[in-house]
């Protein structure tokens, strides 16, 4: 394998592609782990596509040669202070994308950090004092987070990106 920094973020884009196929014929399997097949994927997909985005975090901070250029985290890279530091275009467009409420890479990276938190049920007031104080749940009741369609899109976007990222990076 290539020691090129894109190499990484090309790995990631592509096995989120195949996380994402499996979870679609998944979705259309009738096997009766099928729920439990698409939220692998579903994890999958979204643990990939992290791990793309970390990638394309690397090659900016390599290309500039950035101090801790090997951070474990995309977060390390997504603030200002690293900005401030070392300016550049890139860097400066995802800082802005991941601050940006609405935009799909806020979306990504607080789907991601879920994947680490524990399931939670609904909070509800008590209203009557005879109500039991533990109740049952149950976990196939559980909204899905996000759709197929959503992250395929987040990897479309992030494939973009990179190779957008990868022209204005590129020395002639």
């Amino acid at each position: 394998m290539a020691s090129e920094l894109y190499t990484r973020t090309n790995q990631k884009i592509f096995y989120a592609g195949l996380a994402l196929e499996s979870w679609r014929k998944a979705e259309q399997g009738q096997s009766i782990n099928a729920l439990a097949l698409i939220q692998a994927e579903r994890e999958a997909g979204l643990f990939h596509l992290y791990g793309a985005l970390l990638g394309l975090c690397h090659e900016i901070a390599g290309y500039y040669r950035l101090p801790d250029s090997s951070a474990p985290r995309a977060e390390s890279f997504l603030n200002q202070a690293i900005l401030d530091a070392a300016p550049s275009q890139e860097l400066g467009e995802l800082i802005e994308l991941a601050h940006s409420a609405e935009s799909w890479l806020t979306q990504l990276l607080t789907s991601y950090a879920e994947l680490f938190q524990p399931p939670q049920a609904p909070r509800k007031a008590k209203v009557d004092p005879t109500t039991p104080l533990i109740t049952a749940i149950s976990l196939d009741e559980e909204i899905e987070p996000l759709s197929h369609q959503e992250l395929e899109s987040w990897r479309q976007q992030l494939k973009s990106l990179a190779q957008r990222f990868r022209e204005t990076l590129s020395e002639w």
